[in-house]
């Protein structure tokens, strides 16, 4: 069994570096074909239609799907079902990625006539230069590997791998020439953790009218603590007569005044509240509640508009209930 595992263990090796090996050639291929590639990509007015056979049209699905979530409208298009009606959902405002380690794929080849009669630009993405499919495009970008990690030398690995990253490299490349921001990002991945994190607004989540634990400077702090326990925001916020934050009390300071000999029938919340508290406004987002909360060791905060009148309060609960954190 010893020598089994360590037999797994040497070929998982050979295996991550041979394709490291592969990735580290395509270095040099970035190249003015790449440019010519990217160029083709921002000048199309309709979408990049990603096709391939097998592996390769595995790999190409995630292209595509890599591309329309940065900004760049993209489908992918089984050339099996292509050459079965599919191929007319392809227009001449559109750009065609077709995937071939060989180029000589045969269900490629089949729709490439009606592709160049369509009018489409071709980018092919081979592992031969010289292959049918190359020598036809408008634009060949070339993932050759020196070899595959499978030590059969059959399976594709190594090949598979340098697609992905070289498709990879196209996408960030259009990303960043398009201008795509996070914002942006997140309007195609709403309901993902990243979204909620990139769009959710302390508006969106914040506690406020009746829920709000807000009281008056000279409320007694046992009355405080009533308010406190009923609201379950783990903070009191003291408002002036015309609503604007002056102070909080929160689980913490509690912890502190219980050293203190205090009448708390009696002591006005004022006598203990923190002044001039951490607060936020509800346009920001929810993850920068988040930060602040991290970076002032602090669990609760109130949200004040840009007069400073309290308007809402959340707290880490909140953030974790809406996916933030």
């Amino acid at each position: 069994m010893k020598e089994q595992a360590e037999t797994m263990k040497a070929l998982a090796l050979a295996v991550l570096k041979t394709e490291a090996r592969a990735i580290d050639a395509l270095c040099a291929r970035i190249n003015a074909d790449f440019v010519a590639a990217c160029q083709r990509m921002l000048a199309c007015k309709g979408r990049i239609v990603v096709t391939g056979m097998g592996k390769s049209g595995h790999i190409g699905n995630k292209i595509a799907a890599t591309l329309a979530s940065t900004g760049t409208p993209s489908f992918f298009m089984h050339p099996g079902e292509a050459s079965h009606g599919d191929l007319g959902m392809v227009t001449a405002d559109d750009v065609v990625l077709a995937l071939s380690n060989s180029g000589e794929t045969a269900e490629l080849l089949m729709i490439l006539p009606v592709i160049k009669r369509i009018g489409a630009p071709l980018i092919a993405m081979t592992g031969k230069p010289r292959s049918t499919l190359a020598k036809n495009a408008d634009v060949h970008l070339d993932v050759s590997v020196e070899q595959e990690a499978c030590p059969l030398g059959l399976a594709p690995t190594a090949s598979t791998t340098a697609a992905l990253a070289m498709g990879d490299a196209l996408a960030v490349a259009l990303l960043d020439s398009r201008g795509f921001t996070a914002d942006d990002f997140a309007r195609s991945h709403p309901a993902g953790s990243l979204g909620k994190r990139l769009l959710l607004r302390i508006q969106d989540i914040m506690h406020k009218g009746e829920d709000l634990p807000a009281l008056s400077a000279d409320t007694p702090l046992r009355e405080a603590l009533l308010v406190m326990t009923q609201k379950r925001l783990g903070m009191a916020l003291i408002v002036d007569a015309d609503g604007h934050l002056s102070g909080v009390f929160t689980d913490g300071d509690l912890r502190r005044t219980l050293d203190q000999p205090l009448d708390f029938h009696h002591t006005p919340i004022a006598d203990v509240m923190t002044r001039n508290p951490k607060a936020i406004t509800p346009e920001r987002l929810a993850v920068e509640a988040a930060r602040m909360m991290e970076q002032y060791q602090i669990n609760a905060l109130p949200v004040v508009d840009d007069q400073h009148k309290l308007v809402g309060a959340l707290n880490i609960h909140d953030l974790f209930q809406a996916g933030v954190l």
